[in-house]
């Protein structure tokens, strides 16, 4: 499957299928991440060979897609958010939208938590609670034996865990990978946070004797373990970037979950 995520694959886009008069039961939302950043870009490309695996009735918006607004309102724009909000909004309501997966918490949240106190009626799926259902339904096999005695630990996205109670979905996925877990202190509810979020991505670090990123860094590093899990697009930036300050990055592997799935794929 590693050929696979290598070559180019097709992604159907919401406004030609609709056209022929289709209207796929999900939309995929890529996010800025995952359609901007070059790390991420992979994760979206991971997630979207899984959907084709699985035949799924899909589709993303493509360049009609817009930020969700999450970074403007926490950074205390709440003016831009509202226009990004009920812009896509009417994107959604246009092309008769009611199932969302995303493959970012932020997106996840906001959309999730926030978007129907300004009209929105749709279910959004984190894309990880989609993936542990399609193991559960048997619809996703995977192979064991490509993590064969590889040890991983998790590192929960605020956004995700604390924000959301999705804290069993990634484990059981990390299981069923035939992974070994092995745990940071902090974990769970108690997990410390990669320092990006509530837009902390987009501004300088303030004084102190050390940024959040290396400490969680640090944790991970002490679990002894040979990939780094993670789940959001500030986090993955955030531990590349510890691992890097660490001079780690050629001895441990941080991977999103999507990632390992399509490396694991029957």
């Amino acid at each position: 499957m590693s050929e696979a995520l290598k070559s180019k694959i097709e992604v159907p886009v919401m406004a030609e299928l609709f056209a022929q008069g289709k209207k796929p039961e999900y939309l995929f939302w890529v996010g800025c991440a995952g359609a901007f950043d070059n790390r991420y870009m992979k994760v979206a490309k991971a997630f979207a060979t899984i959907l084709n695996h699985l035949g799924t009735d899909y589709a993303v918006l493509g360049t009609e897609e817009s930020c969700t607004g999450d970074p403007a309102r926490r950074a205390g724009n709440e003016m831009l958010f509202q226009m990004q909000a009920m812009t896509n909004i009417e994107i959604f309501k246009m092309y008769e939208i009611k199932k969302i997966i995303t493959i970012c918490p932020h997106c996840f949240n906001i959309l999730k938590n926030e978007y129907p106190d300004l009209g929105a009626e749709f279910e959004v799926i984190n894309y990880l609670e989609f993936l542990q259902n399609m193991i559960k339904a048997g619809k996703l096999n995977l192979d064991k034996s490509k993590f064969k005695g590889t040890t991983v630990t998790y590192h929960d996205p605020c956004y995700l865990g604390r924000a959301n109670d999705i804290y069993d979905a990634p484990r059981f996925i990390i299981n069923a990978l035939g992974l070994q877990v092995s745990e940071m202190q902090r974990n769970k509810s108690f997990a410390l946070c990669c320092g990006a979020g509530g837009a902390q991505m987009f501004k300088d670090a303030e004084k102190g004797d050390k940024e959040i990123f290396i400490e969680r860094t640090e944790e991970a590093l002490e679990t002894n373990t040979e990939i780094i899990s993670t789940a959001c697009p500030f986090c993955m930036t955030m531990i590349t970037d510890g691992l890097k300050y660490k001079n780690k990055e050629e001895e441990i592997k941080n991977l999103d979950i999507a990632e390992m799935i399509a490396l694991a794929l029957v």
